[in-house]
């Protein structure tokens, strides 16, 4: 499954209220990263689970989804649909 792009949605185990919205290649190698707190952004709130994934064949749209759902009314999606 190394040809799709995965857009994810990460819920902190410590504060299920937050999120965070990231797109990779490799959704377990990059889960492993937010975890052994390798990104700045999440290293606060570790450990992460995977609330939701979505696979593209476009990194273009994957991109622009993840992009979308880092908006207001994108995150008020997420909230609702997610």
């Amino acid at each position: 499954m190394t040809d799709f792009f995965y857009v994810y949605v990460l819920a902190s185990e410590t504060d299920p209220s937050i999120h965070y919205t990231g797109v990779t290649r490799n959704l377990s190698a990059r889960l492993e990263d937010h975890n052994r707190g390798n990104c700045p952004h999440t290293a606060k709130y570790k450990p992460w689970k995977v609330e939701t994934a979505i696979a593209f064949t476009s990194e273009a749209k994957a991109r622009a989804f993840e992009k979308y759902l880092k908006t207001g009314s994108g995150r008020e999606f997420a909230r609702r649909h997610f």
